[in-house]
């Protein structure tokens, strides 16, 4: 089964779809598993792309049909879904606002100034440095920013962060799953496992909706990257079954369809642990795939760890979901030095 979600709802296309699908050779020897990439992470001509791009696809048509004229979001200082909306806004000609809250305590001067943020201010983007904490609550600076737009005589379209709080936050990673199902017919191979970050919700809640609708049962395991397990998992059901709900799927979304795995989110939100850098070095130097320290790193730390303790059983057929996040990791370099 199919969802066919571009005849029943309206997308303006952003990227280029459907994104490679590839094997990763040197890590498959190395972890003894057949390791495929889905690289999101250079799925859109949009300022390095993302996962993200997928998900504004289908939120930037309803801004377009609502008359709106400022994309208004939120994230981390270094996110990269404000980067992402900052590129969709300059794509459509339209204004962007993005609050920008102190989501990590990285101590270091360069990280307000390089990555992510600095390619939103390239991009035109108006980016306002205030507030603090990681939360998928809807937080009183980003309220703030949209009234300052109207105040101003503009009309804003509000992007809650990650996209993911959204009633259309989820089409894109359902979408997604149709896309995967094609790309294993065109190589003839079945994914048993398949492994992406997650955060605020809408990623893995968007595949987990889109992968409910196949004949063929998979493993989705959602690395938490938030520190938070609890947060996650609430946040990645309450977009599963939103998206089920929207697409109109059979059958409901259980709490067992949501596999969220805590280990590897080391200390914190936006922090690095020694498995997460090792795991960034050994993609980067058996792959020439970049990873970040927020997000991509920890996601491909626990692949790597449950490979290695047979949690991934010898031989399985892995598909690693690269959801972008590279430009960050300018702001990082003090933990490769």
């Amino acid at each position: 089964m199919t969802l066919d979600l571009e005849t029943r709802f309206t997308r303006t296309p952003l990227g280029f779809f459907p994104s490679p699908v590839h094997p990763l050779k040197r890590l498959s020897k190395a972890l003894g598993i057949n390791l495929w990439a889905k690289r999101d992470d250079v799925s859109s001509g949009l300022a390095f792309g993302g996962n993200k791009v997928r998900k504004l696809e289908w939120l930037a048509s309803e801004a377009i049909a609502q008359g709106c004229d400022t994309l208004v979001s939120i994230g981390n200082i270094q996110s990269n879904h404000t980067r992402q909306v900052a590129a969709v806004a300059a794509a459509l000609g339209m204004k962007c606002r993005l609050v920008q809250e102190a989501w990590t305590k990285w101590e270091d001067p360069a990280y307000e100034q390089v990555g992510n943020i600095l390619l939103s201010r390239l991009m035109g983007a108006t980016t306002v440095l205030e507030g603090e904490g990681y939360s998928t609550e809807i937080k009183e600076t980003w309220q703030r920013a949209l009234e300052e737009v109207r105040r101003e005589g503009g009309k804003p379209y509000a992007i809650p962060a990650g996209a993911s709080d959204h009633p259309l936050g989820g089409l894109g990673y359902a979408s997604f799953a149709d896309e995967v199902v094609r790309q294993e017919a065109e190589h003839d191979i079945f994914f048993d496992t398949v492994i992406t970050a997650t955060c605020t919700g809408s990623t893995q809640g968007g595949m987990i909706a889109g992968f409910h609708g196949q004949q063929r049962p998979r493993r989705l395991i959602g690395i938490d990257t938030a520190c938070n397990e609890s947060m996650t998992r609430a946040a990645v059901t309450k977009s599963a079954r939103q998206t089920a709900e929207l697409i109109g799927l059979s059958g409901e979304v259980r709490d067992e369809d949501v596999i969220i795995d805590p280990r590897f989110a080391g200390p914190d939100y936006g922090l690095p642990d020694e498995a997460t850098l090792s795991a960034i070095r050994m993609g980067a130097q058996m792959e020439a795939m970049l990873t970040d320290p927020v997000y991509e790193g920890k996601s491909l730390a626990g692949l790597i760890a449950m490979a290695r303790s047979g949690e991934i059983a010898p031989g399985s057929n892995v598909l690693y979901v690269h959801l972008g996040g590279a430009p960050a990791l300018n702001a990082y370099h003090r933990a490769f030095e």
